[in-house]
């Protein structure tokens, strides 16, 4: 008998061996998954780092945090962006800077700052916003750069000429007839003349204004009703940041949604007009006009590659190309994108500020009726609208005081010096704002405080460096003097027929930043018919 011979049996010993081979399996199982997560651990640290050091670099010595939230940065405010924090930035300096997702992003708040990037086509070019792109379409005219936007600009030029402006005039005041009829029946039948948000209302005005002067009635007036409430969804979309990605059911695919249907309703009126235009119908909109320039530049074009001799007084002023329905339509809805948001804020302002001031809404009052020799009822013109000085002072000053559009977004082409000190990164979002130079005490005494008078006796009209509600450089705003007489022409109209009290809350001066500058309260008004 063998003296090492084993007290276990063979199944025994079997066994003793699978458990041994169990444990090491499993700890090395757990040495391995240490290991995966170590080394993840140790990648995401490293990408913590890498944002963080690119940002202090691009950072450089302008104002801003001294450190990022890891990756998304500030995104979370963003969302539900505050006005008061906005100013905090302006104030914080000349530039300033935050880092949001991929996007560094650099503010130049003061006036000479702002001018020099509106000034500075070699160095950026118009981004508005990521979603944007993708929501107009990247082939849209407002993303051309160069001799392309300018050429593509200089056809849309005639569009918003006096003349051209006087035609849309008819079509601008039956809108207005309409609405303020509603705003009535608004209040005092479906309200029973409590205080109602009318923010929303004035949306839906300027929405159709923008509508009947773009295309006129070659849209049906449910299709009209439709983009206006819809158009909701498209500013929302338009944040100054987003997730990058759209994905459904958010804001982003909403808007993208209604942004689809605007432009395939005036892809619709972009053919209708070329019929109307080619048998010779008269023009009544914008859209009307811009199609008859095509048709006159092809005529121009064929009798000179017939050979024919032609005088220079029948040259077009302007010769472009044939555009397409679907072209037409994205420029369509750029000049809307331009113009509903900024209106539909100067009329939420222009209606509150003047029912808070009596005295100014009655001088409104006054001068639109004796410039009409007491008939409040005679039509419009380009003529008379010009005579309404205080009019125009209040318009002027409402956009100074409460400036619709506060910020343009710009990317950088390339590496920007915009400063001795400072060069903003290629590929960075370079955003001028205007309120700071509208609020400057040394051009505007008194800025807070809402001031006609300073547009007619006071020195306003000589401060053309400060006045930048509508941009200025290669990019200014075309429908500059059609928005303005726009607001004239309402204004001035509702100070005659209506009559309208704003209940004042706690919140009615503070400001929302929905795209545009809107009141807190949404503007809580009462409207009647004034006899």
């Amino acid at each position: 008998m063998a003296l090492n011979a084993t007290f276990a049996s063979p199944t025994a010993d079997a066994k003793f061996a699978i458990a041994q081979q169990n444990v090491s399996g499993i700890l090395n199982t757990i040495a391995n998954g240490a290991n995966a997560w170590t080394i993840a651990a140790t990648l995401f640290l490293a990408l913590v780092v890498y944002d963080q050091l690119k940002y202090i670099s691009n950072k450089g010595s302008i104002a801003g945090p001294a450190l990022k939230m890891p990756f998304i940065g500030p995104f979370l405010e963003s969302v539900n962006p505050q006005f008061t924090k906005y100013h905090e930035k302006w104030m914080s300096g000349e530039l300033s800077c935050v880092s949001v997702f991929h996007k560094f992003v650099v503010i130049a708040s003061t006036r000479d700052m702002a001018r020099k990037v509106f000034n500075s086509p070699t160095f950026v070019k118009p981004c508005v916003v990521d979603a944007a792109y993708k929501l107009l379409r990247p082939q849209n005219w407002v993303f051309l750069d160069g001799k392309a936007h300018v050429d593509y600009r200089k056809g849309l030029n005639g569009l918003f000429t006096r003349q051209a402006l006087e035609t849309y005039l008819p079509g601008q005041e039956d809108v207005y007839n309409t609405y303020f009829r509603k705003f009535v029946e608004y209040s005092q039948v479906q309200h029973g003349g409590k205080p109602t948000k009318f923010m929303q209302e004035f949306r839906e005005l300027m929405t159709a204004v923008s509508c009947r002067t773009f295309v006129g009635h070659y849209i049906s007036d449910a299709a009209m009703k439709k983009i206006a409430d819809d158009y909701w969804l498209i500013t929302a979309a338009l944040e100054l940041v987003n997730f990058p990605i759209i994905l459904p059911f958010t804001k982003t695919w909403y808007g993208k949604k209604a942004a689809d249907m605007v432009l395939e309703e005036f892809s619709k009126c972009a053919a209708k007009s070329k019929a109307k235009m080619q048998a010779g119908g008269e023009t009544n909109c914008i859209l009307d006009g811009w199609v008859s320039s095509m048709i006159q530049s092809e005529k121009y074009r064929q009798r000179i590659a017939a050979g024919e001799k032609v005088d220079d007084s029948e040259k077009p002023s302007m010769l472009i190309r044939e555009f397409t329905d679907f072209e037409i339509a994205m420029t369509l809805l750029t000049f809307l994108f331009a113009s509903q948001d900024a209106t539909s804020s100067a009329t939420t302002w222009l209606f509150q500020i003047l029912a808070d001031r009596p005295d100014i809404r009655d001088k409104v009052r006054e001068e639109n009726i004796r410039v009409r020799g007491g008939d409040r009822n005679m039509p419009v013109s380009i003529e008379l609208l010009e005579t309404m000085n205080y009019t125009r002072a209040v318009v002027k000053e409402t956009l100074r005081y409460r400036p619709p559009v506060i910020m343009v977004p710009y990317l950088t082409k390339k590496d920007f010096p915009i400063t001795p000190e400072y060069t903003v990164p290629k590929g960075s979002m370079l955003i001028p704002t205007t309120y700071p130079a509208l609020h400057d005490p040394e051009a505007y005494p008194d800025p807070e405080s809402f001031i006609p008078e300073r547009w007619i006796t006071g020195t306003a009209e000589a401060q053309v460096k400060n006045w930048l509600v509508f941009g200025t450089g290669p990019h200014y705003c075309l429908g500059q003097t059609f928005a303005q007489l726009n607001l004239i022409l309402m204004i001035g109209k509702a100070c005659m027929m209506l009559d309208w009290e704003h209940k004042i809350t706690p919140t009615s001066e503070d400001i929302e930043v929905f795209a545009t500058l809107f009141p807190v309260d949404h503007c809580l008004l009462t409207f009647k018919d004034r006899p």
